[in-house]
């Protein structure tokens, strides 16, 4: 009997190894031309691109270059505000690629079909994995609404993970009543085994409701943050230690005894509220939204805390687009949110680190923010936008149906889609998932906040979608991910094939011979994020006196990395800060009489 048992659980040990497999993606890639010549004159753009992995649906976008825009609100009813960025030209309806070399045309019309004036444009190409099912994560960590777990991808050196980890926000966005109760927080590697439970590592913590996130400390991760509302209606965030498998230690030394606090609304308890915090990378403050999306009450900001201190830095008003009277009239609430505010670069370095966006499943409004603009800490809020996505385009559009009780009405709760977890690429394009739009999966925006659709994985139902997250920054799991309820897996982790590139489209060849500049010019940093050093190129056209100084974002001159006369032509310097601390920097670039200012990001 006894070797009977013993054959059986060998052979059971077996199984469970044969069996057993860990989380191994078929990654989606685009190679396309990083610079393309066409000539503008009414003939066929045909661009090679060549895909690996799996087949795509793709959307092809042309934008200006170097031309941002002025402040301006355009479309029907004024949906999209855009700030000093470029602006699309074109959007392509979505095409099916398949795996192998093809090529990607354009009639070189803009999406009025006026012909595009020659000259320099940059282009977008964005795809998902359409055809395949979902794959499976993790069955360990939940995807629910509520729950607005991030996705960690350097380490305490600013040196990107092999292996990106996620960690589970909280649960319960009610006020707490009575004692504090304990509330475990969970995280996950990802590339284990989706069945093996024992790869989780929790830490508990005795709080209060929890209010759908925590957030990370970007230089040392063993440090946490979480906010939950009490009953009297504030919200608390507090700092906490991580200790894996055990009880999280609160940190006394930061705030008022561990705590930041500050009242909602009228002083009066949500019955619900869905406020997640978030950090960036390199940035020196939590972010939180002071909002009550249930009451409708008519107030809404930004409050910075001091990541090191724990006390208030600076609020920004964020009522120009949150708050609507005129949908409290029509019947719905005057204030909607935001109920979501969600670091725009945690899917790896690019343009979208340091950027914030904001949305909120009871509002037509999807809003892409930078809290440290032009090296401020704060401001009007007009002036932090990049670009916002209101009611008159049909993608995220509240209440605009023919037979809407109220029509486009922005600030109504009831009517979908409901947007939770609004997440941004590597590039910008932006997503949420599109719940009661029928079988779709989610609605895409260009990088300025067009509105391109709503788009449906393999296998999509018309139930509930909580959300997604991208990570794209070179790793083997690179992709997008999504829960898993709408194709019957419930609310788990699930992953789907996606890649954006861009390049440029040029009317005129690249010299062969380098010449004396046209104009001023001053190039993004490379690498941004860096650490310790990275280059500056720029470009002067004629002989001048030239300075290159750093400014932290106070606005203080904290280095000057050149100060010399230079010859007319191409330059590039290169900054070592290893003698500053992580955080966001300015530098100023001086030739003569021209300048330009442009950010950078310093990890360590």
């Amino acid at each position: 009997m006894k070797k009977y048992l013993f054959v059986t659980l060998t052979l059971l040990l077996f199984v469970s190894s044969v069996f057993a497999a860990d989380f191994s993606p078929t990654p989606l890639k685009f190679t396309a031309p990083t610079n393309f010549l066409y000539e503008f004159d009414g003939s066929d753009f045909e661009m090679p691109v060549t895909l690996t992995g799996t087949p795509a649906l793709c959307i092809f976008c042309v934008f200006t270059k170097d031309k941002p825009s002025a402040p301006m609100r355009n479309g029907f009813l004024g949906w999209h505000y855009v700030n000093r960025i470029d602006t699309c030209m074109y959007v392509s309806s979505p095409t099916q690629l398949d795996v192998g070399k093809q090529n990607i045309t354009w009639d070189g019309k803009d999406s009025d079909g006026t012909m595009v004036p020659a000259g320099e444009y940059t282009y977008y190409l964005w795809g998902f994995d359409n055809v395949n099912q979902k794959k499976i994560v993790t069955k360990q960590m939940p995807f629910r609404w509520n729950e607005m777990s991030i996705i960690q991808i350097y380490d305490d050196n600013g040196n990107l993970l092999d292996k990106p980890v996620i960690w589970e926000g909280g649960t319960d966005t009610r006020p707490a009543a009575g004692e504090p109760l304990a509330r475990v927080h969970r995280k996950w590697a990802i590339g284990g085994d989706p069945e093996d439970a024992t790869l989780v590592e929790s830490c508990s913590v005795f709080g209060l409701a929890d209010l759908g996130s925590i957030a990370l400390q970007p230089d040392d991760h063993t440090m946490w943050f979480k906010a939950a509302q009490t009953e009297g209606g504030t919200v608390q965030i507090k700092k906490y230690k991580w200790v894996p498998n055990g009880q999280g230690e609160i940190q006394t030394e930061w705030g008022d005894e561990g705590m930041f606090e500050f009242a909602l609304p009228n002083n009066v308890p949500s019955s619900e509220l869905h406020m997640p915090i978030t950090t960036v990378v390199g940035g020196s403050d939590i972010f939180v939204a002071y909002h009550d999306y249930i009451t409708g009450a008519p107030e809404s900001e930004l409050i910075y805390v001091d990541l090191e201190d724990g006390t208030e830095t600076t609020r920004v008003d964020l009522s120009d687009w949150w708050v609507k009277l005129e949908d409290q009239e029509a019947g719905a609430q005057a204030g909607g949110g935001p109920s979501d505010v969600i670091n725009a670069g945690d899917a790896g370095p690019g343009p979208m680190a340091g950027l914030i966006q904001l949305n909120a499943h009871g509002s037509c409004i999807n809003q892409l923010m930078d809290p440290y603009r032009d090296g401020e800490i704060g401001g009007d809020i007009n002036d932090l936008t990049l670009w916002v996505n209101g009611n008159g385009d049909y993608v995220g559009d509240h209440n605009f149906e023919e037979d809407s009780v109220r029509p486009w009405v922005c600030h109504d709760y009831y009517p979908g889609p409901y947007k939770y977890w609004c997440a941004t690429d590597k590039v910008g394009f932006s997503q949420f998932p599109s719940y009661n739009l029928g079988a779709t999966s989610f609605g895409l925006y260009a990088p300025d906040g067009t509105g391109i659709g709503q788009l449906a994985c393999a296998g999509e139902s018309t139930s509930n979608k909580y959300g997604h997250r991208f990570l794209q920054y070179g790793s083997p799991y690179d992709g997008m991910y999504q829960d898993g309820n709408s194709t019957g897996e419930g609310a788990i982790w699930t992953y789907i094939a996606h890649d954006s590139v861009t390049g440029v489209i040029s009317s005129e060849p690249v010299a062969v011979e380098e010449a004396a500049p046209a104009a001023f010019a001053v190039a993004q940093n490379s690498p941004n994020p860096f650490n310790p050093t990275t280059t500056i190129n720029f470009s002067t056209h004629q002989a001048s006196d030239v300075t290159i100084d750093v400014y932290n974002v106070s606005g203080q001159k904290i280095d000057t990395i050149a100060s010399e006369f230079m010859n007319a032509g191409n330059h590039s310097v290169t900054w070592n800060a290893s003698e500053f601390s992580a955080g966001v920097y300015f530098y100023t670039v001086k030739a003569g009489e021209f300048s330009r200012t442009l950010k950078m990001t310093l990890l360590k």
